[in-house]
């Protein structure tokens, strides 16, 4: 028989610790209590527990610096945090900070137990796979400006963690390529990538992609199929324009982030995942959320971690690393031998503001190598589209 697993649970309302102490050993588990900070610390000097649930106002130290006193001296151990609605910002600080997940009050005990039962799960698997220390895979990043190297430096310390990242930007700007290398410089490198576009699918279809059906679900479901969060399970799922999800779909999405499980359409048994979350989007949520499009919960759980893209207009500074990449890159698969930017092609692509951003800046150095003449080596202004040298 398996020992029992040990749950800490850190709470100054005694009635609180009573309730969570029955339930947690009718469950199985062996819950210990504390009804402070301090008292918390001592227990687990004392002894190992595969968890700590705790509540964040409490006299003396509350519990995110309980958090951070125990991510700091026993890394291993996860911490769920347990906060009002009201707090949710802080509660999102914390999981940057190490913190497992949050659970807001009141909660839903079986709920309540599954994120438990999901922290503790994810932690032996941690302790079994993980090495014990993380050294990101070599990648190519091309960027010379400020603004993304500061990008490429949050990228790789949040890479190897489990927090949801939103990535913001305009159309353009490369935000799936950035969620390609969070997944790539992850642990989960070697599992799927798996990529949708929510702005590509009516709200029918984009259900039934992402969380899948069972057979008879609707007409023509004639067979049973796995949605796209299964088929990215141990890897990364990258949802791009997430702000043009319906509510519907919203409120379902928030349940797999919370609970790590949902249910395909037409089941009555839910379906567990292990799944990172990258999403995008080149909308501003937070009006989203204020014009009443957009769930503020959603988004607090999206936003653990943001990365926003600056325009290329913005960041000049990576037009011409990113133009010789492009341009070699064509050259090579198109097998021509157009390798150099000439000055004046040079001086009129500085000057323009690119629109498009990185996305044109790529498209304008294809057709190039494919208007110019096969055994032309540098890339002269003529060979730049018309509108960017009336433009520039």
């Amino acid at each position: 028989m398996s020992e029992k697993k040990r749950v800490l649970v850190v709470d100054d309302e005694l009635n609180i610790r009573r309730i969570l102490e029955a339930a947690f050993d009718r469950h199985g588990w062996h819950a210990a209590v504390a009804a402070n900070a301090d008292e918390a610390l001592g227990m687990l000097e004392a002894g190992s527990f595969d968890c700590v649930l705790t509540d964040v106002t409490m006299p003396g130290m509350n519990g995110y610096e309980l958090q951070n006193q125990i991510h700091v001296r026993w890394p291993e151990t996860p911490v769920v945090i347990m906060t009002a609605f009201g707090t949710i910002p802080q509660a999102v600080q914390a999981i940057r900070d190490g913190a497992f997940e949050f659970v807001t009050k009141p909660f839903d005990l079986e709920a309540l137990k599954r994120v438990l039962s999901a922290a503790m799960d994810e932690t032996v698997g941690a302790k079994a796979k993980r090495p014990a220390k993380f050294i990101p895979k070599r990648t190519t990043f091309i960027a010379e400006s400020p603004a993304m190297r500061e990008v490429f430096e949050t990228l790789e310390q949040i890479a190897d963690s489990r927090a949801t990242v939103l990535v913001t930007g305009e159309s353009g700007t490369g935000k799936e390529v950035v969620a390609k290398l969070i997944h790539e410089l992850s642990p989960r490198g070697g599992e799927a990538f798996v990529a949708v576009s929510c702005a590509a699918l009516p709200e029918t279809l984009l259900e039934s992609e992402l969380f899948g059906y069972e057979k008879g679900a609707f007409t023509g479901a004639h067979g049973s199929k796995p949605g796209r969060f299964e088929l990215a399970d141990k890897g990364t799922l990258f949802l791009d324009e997430i702000g043009d999800i319906p509510p519907a779909i919203q409120v379902k999405l928030l349940r797999v982030l919370q609970e790590r499980e949902f249910e395909r359409l037409g089941a009555t048994k839910p379906t567990r995942v292990d799944v990172r979350l990258v999403t995008a989007t080149n909308r501003d949520l937070n009006r989203a959320v204020e014009d009443g499009t957009f769930r503020l919960d959603l988004l607090y759980r999206l936003q653990v971690v943001e990365l926003h893209l600056p325009p290329l207009r913005e960041r000049t500074e990576d037009i011409v690393p990113l133009a010789e990449h492009f341009l070699a890159r064509s050259s090579k698969e198109n097998g021509r031998t157009l390798r150099l930017i000439g000055s004046d092609a040079l001086s009129l692509m500085m000057g323009y503001n690119w629109p498009g951003n990185v996305r044109e800046l790529e498209n304008t150095m294809e057709r190039a190598v494919v208007l110019a003449p096969k055994d032309e080596e540098v890339l002269s202004a003529r060979l730049l589209p018309r509108n960017l040298q009336r433009a520039a």
